[in-house]
């Protein structure tokens, strides 16, 4: 769901992030054999554990030229992004554990949703009431888990929905003790002067304002060993010439993740965020941005040379909201595919 466009980390943003890129291989043999497909559900996964070459594992550009108006639907987009929806596997990391994400209809959201419900999760959900079909698929999906789902749709730049939104969530699943901060909103503009102020200002409700009153009416629900996870972008660190107010949203989630961490870890509560380069999802293909670019995503930008699959990021949400990362707090992992100068 984060889009991304342009230069290399410095040194010292490679120290800062790069241990979330040795999580990602880690974690990746979870994964099984992935598709080619692009994410087509009907395509059988074998048995986990073979090794893949991440260059080649993979849809690769050129693809299809397409755009969707936002927010977009998984259904339209070609190839079908993966969200591991035949090829993650579980292993018992958040049993009995209860996650609300929002975004959690596509992309790296339900990728997220799939493999916490796998990993014996029970998951609620935010997402826009236009996703509806998404949604439904994301819940088919965590029910074939054997876990529990619930669907809460409405919009985030709304203080009174995020409030209510925690609450149902935790009414819903009988408690909380994850929180993904995961949806957000772009649009591309070439000069600041094309930026409106309306733009501007549901770019920031969504991508800021949201996160803080979801996490400010979770956290009083929130026990010892709970986890908050916001999703960023690599965007914070360079960003898009395009995207200025984007990159903005991004560079605060960082501090916000940062300062919290330090705030909340006298009650237990461990906060990190997420920093993704370019992922094969809705997001990418209704912000905007020209046909040139979705059919060449991640080409030019990423040493992989494509861009990321929903599914490839799922193993780092998966980590830090279990217990496994118990010392990682205030952290910012990466997911970039190697990130070249744009």
């Amino acid at each position: 769901m984060v889009n991304n466009s342009e230069k290399k980390f410095s040194r010292r943003q490679v120290l800062a992030t790069g241990t979330g890129l040795v999580v990602a291989a880690a974690t990746q043999s979870v994964l099984g054999q992935s598709r080619r497909d692009g994410g087509n559900p009907t395509s059988p996964a074998p048995d986990g554990g073979e090794l893949q070459n991440p260059f080649t594992q993979y849809p690769r550009p050129p693809f299809p030229a397409q755009s969707q108006p936002a927010p977009g639907l998984t259904s339209r987009m070609k190839p079908v992004p993966d969200h591991g929806e035949t090829s993650y596997r579980g292993s018992g990391k958040l049993a009995g554990r209860k996650a609300l994400i929002t975004g959690g209809d596509s992309g790296i959201g339900r990728a997220t949703a799939i493999a916490f419900a796998r990993e014996g999760a029970d998951v609620a959900f935010g997402y826009l009431e236009a996703e509806q079909t998404d949604a439904d698929d994301t819940k088919k999906r965590i029910e074939a888990a054997g876990r529990k789902a619930v669907l809460l749709p409405g919009d985030v730049t709304d203080e009174g929905f995020c409030k209510k939104l925690v609450a149902d969530a935790a009414k819903g699943l009988g408690g909380l003790d994850i929180v993904v901060n995961n949806a957000g909103y772009h649009r591309c503009r070439d000069v600041v002067t094309d930026i409106l102020t309306e733009e501007f200002e549901r770019t920031f409700r969504t991508n800021v304002f949201a996160p803080f009153w979801i996490v400010k009416a979770a956290v009083p629900l929130l026990p010892a060993g709970a986890a908050i996870i916001n999703t960023s972008s690599s965007l914070a660190y360079t960003p898009a010439a395009d995207q200025i107010d984007y990159s903005m949203t991004k560079a605060c989630l960082i501090s916000f993740t940062k300062g919290l961490a330090k705030q909340l870890l006298s009650r237990g509560i461990r906060v990190n965020a997420v920093a993704p380069g370019p992922f094969w999802t809705p997001f990418m293909v209704s912000g905007g941005r020209p046909d040139e670019y979705v059919v060449d995503l991640g080409k030019m930008n990423t040493a992989m040379g494509r861009p990321g699959q929903p599914v490839e990021l799922a193993p780092v949400y998966v980590f830090l909201a279990s217990a496994a990362a118990s010392f990682v707090t205030g952290e910012v992992y990466a997911g970039a595919g190697g990130q070249m100068p744009y």
